[in-house]
C-alpha cells in the first residue's frame, strides 16, 4: 500500500491571551491510497481541525503535514492553491453551491478555473451528475433541489478535477436518513473506484461504511479501530 496521506506530530495551537489552546495536540497518522476513513469525536475534539490539515486549509503550528509525499509546509500558497485543485476534493455539511448557477454550472466551475475548455467542461459535468443520479436535474437551481440532491451536486463538483483525495465534512450532517444512505452509498461506490475517502462524522451509521474508524479528542487521537 501506498501513504497517500502523513501526519508527523502535528500541532495547531491557538494562543487567547496567557492561554494556549492546543486544537491539534501531536497528532500522528497515515491513511493510505484507496482507503475509506471515518475521524471521530465529540464537538470541539480537533476534527475539522485535523481536516483543514489534510486539505491544506491551514497550517500547522508544529509539525509536518505530507500529501502523496510532499512537505506541504514546503510549498507556496500558489503551490498549495495547485495542490487542492488537482488531488483534494472538498464536500461540506452545508453544500456551499453558487445560487444563482444551475447544478451544471455549479459542476462546472472548478474546471473553469482549471483551464478546460466549454466543450470538455460541459460533457464532463453531464457525465458526473448522472454518475451521482441527476441527469434529469442538471438545468435546476439549488433552490430547486432537495437536501439530498444538493449535496449530490456538491459531490459532482468535488470530483471535477479527478482528485486522488475525497474529504468530506459532515456531509450527511444536513439531511435526513434515507438521503443519507444515498451519499454514503455514492462515496463507497467512489471508494471502490480507487478514490481515497475521509469523512468527518459524529454519526455511528456513517462511520459504519468506513474501513477505519480514527476516533479524537482534546486534540489527540485516542484509537483507531
Amino acid at each position: 500500500m501506498q501513504t497517500i496521506v502523513e501526519l508527523q506530530e502535528v500541532y495547531k495551537i491557538y494562543t487567547l491571551g496567557v492561554q494556549k489552546i492546543f486544537a491539534l495536540n501531536g497528532v500522528n497518522l497515515k491513511i493510505e491510497r484507496g482507503e475509506f476513513i471515518a475521524i471521530m469525536g465529540p464537538s470541539g475534539s480537533g476534527k475539522s481541525t485535523l481536516l483543514n490539515m489534510i486539505g491544506c486549509l491551514d497550517k500547522p503550528t508544529k509539525g509536518r503535514v505530507l500529501i502523496e509525499g510532499t512537505d506541504t509546509s514546503q510549498l507556496s500558497d500558489d503551490e498549495l492553491t495547485k495542490l487542492r485543485r488537482d488531488t483534494i476534493g472538498f464536500v461540506f455539511q452545508q453544500y456551499n453551491l453558487i445560487p444563482t448557477l444551475t447544478a451544471l454550472e455549479n459542476v462546472e466551475l472548478p474546471m473553469i478555473f482549471r483551464g478546460l475548455n466549454a466543450e470538455r467542461r460541459e460533457r464532463k459535468a453531464k457525465e458526473l451528475l448522472e454518475k451521482v443520479g441527476l441527469k434529469e436535474e442538471i438545468d435546476r437551481k439549488p433552490t430547486e433541489l432537495s437536501g439530498g440532491q444538493q449535496q449530490r451536486v456538491a459531490i459532482a463538483r468535488a470530483l471535477s478535477n479527478d482528485p486522488a483525495i475525497l474529504l468530506c465534512d459532515e456531509p450527511t450532517g444536513n439531511l435526513d436518513t434515507k438521503s443519507g444512505e444515498v451519499i454514503m452509498e455514492i462515496l463507497t461506490n467512489l471508494n471502490k473506484e480507487g478514490v481515497t475517502v475521509i469523512v468527518v462524522t459524529h454519526d455511528p451509521a456513517v462511520s459504519e461504511f468506513a474501513q477505519r474508524i480514527v476516533r479524537i479528542r482534546d486534540g489527540k487521537i485516542l484509537a483507531e479501530s
